[in-house]
């Protein structure tokens, strides 16, 4: 699953939301994922997580005006990919305005 999600601002600003975004959620995403691991490469945020048994990993890349999201997901949730893409373009709709 790949898409793109617009904002404005910058790139480092972008990098700062996302991470602050992360910080708020952080009790949230425990109590819904297990095995969560995060890493920054510059402006790129690999991410990979196990939630309900399904293993998902993916990348978020920060670029000016835009969030590139890759998402690697299992077959049995490939069905509901409108649906995520939904739940997350929300979510960070709302940092990002």
């Amino acid at each position: 699953m790949q898409f793109k999600i617009p904002f404005k601002g910058s790139r480092a600003d972008g990098v700062v939301r996302i991470k602050q975004m992360l910080s708020e959620h952080a009790a949230q995403i425990k109590e819904n994922a297990e095995g969560v691991k995060t890493e920054w490469n510059d402006h790129v945020l690999s991410f990979e997580f196990t939630a309900q048994g399904k293993h998902i990993l993916g990348t978020v890349t920060v670029n000016d005006n835009e969030f590139d999201i890759y998402a690697k997901l299992p077959l049995t949730l490939r069905l509901f990919e409108g649906t995520i893409e939904r739940m997350v373009e929300s979510e960070i709709k709302k940092l990002a305005l």
